[in-house]
């Protein structure tokens, strides 16, 4: 069977790509449909035959670029709770952050318009998720806190390497700042795990 992708998901994945890129560089609100459109070099009703508002792109994006998180997801489900599941789930999420980063930038520059939304309340569902398998069964507050900010440390990443980026370099003596996507996940994983090592729920305990 191929695997060659019919000319009409590949059109939807370009829309998907492009909304994407306009979304991050200038805001959700800020964006037609009609610029979208204008960039891809179809008309509007080309567009509308795949994705008729801007919330139905926006939901093909999370659905589309999501996937490594439900597949962590996928994964803890239906299994014990461990230190090393916990561990492991971690560095999945990671793993599929760095290969998401335009999808996390997204949400990072457009949280008002999307907090409300369909697509940002699926996306708020799977953070949900692999947060309570993160902490495991009968958490307690402070650990189901310690499984949100793990995971909220590799999310808010971004966000401290655009500023690194605007800012100049460290003064002398200080740590070197990261400068790649990459390094600055690496940096990300080590602290979320540092935080998901505290976590043991009471039932494993005893």
């Amino acid at each position: 069977m191929s695997t060659t992708q019919s000319p009409r998901s590949d059109t939807r994945a370009r829309i998907l790509d492009v909304a994407l890129e306009l979304f991050a560089a200038q805001g959700y609100e800020k964006t037609s449909l009609r610029e979208i459109a204008d960039r891809l070099g179809v008309t509007k009703a080309a567009l509308y035959y795949h994705f008729k508002t801007k919330d139905d792109i926006v939901r093909g994006i999370v659905r589309s670029m999501a996937a490594p998180i439900d597949e962590a997801i996928a994964f803890g489900e239906g299994k014990p709770w461990s230190p090393e599941l916990r561990d492991e789930l971690v560095r999945r999420f990671a793993a599929g952050m760095v290969e998401r980063a335009p999808l996390l930038r997204f949400f990072h520059e457009n949280q008002p318009a999307l907090r409300e939304s369909e697509a940002g309340l699926e996306f708020k569902d799977r953070m949900v998720a692999m947060i309570r398998l993160v902490h495991g069964p009968d958490a307690t507050f402070h650990d189901r806190l310690r499984a949100t900010m793990a995971l909220f440390s590799i999310n808010s990443t971004l966000f401290l390497l655009k500023q690194d980026a605007g800012e100049a370099c460290s003064p002398a003596g200080a740590e070197p700042r990261a400068r790649t996507l990459e390094e600055a996940m690496a940096a990300a994983l080590e602290v979320a795990l540092e935080i998901a090592a505290r976590i043991e729920p009471a039932t494993v305990q005893a």
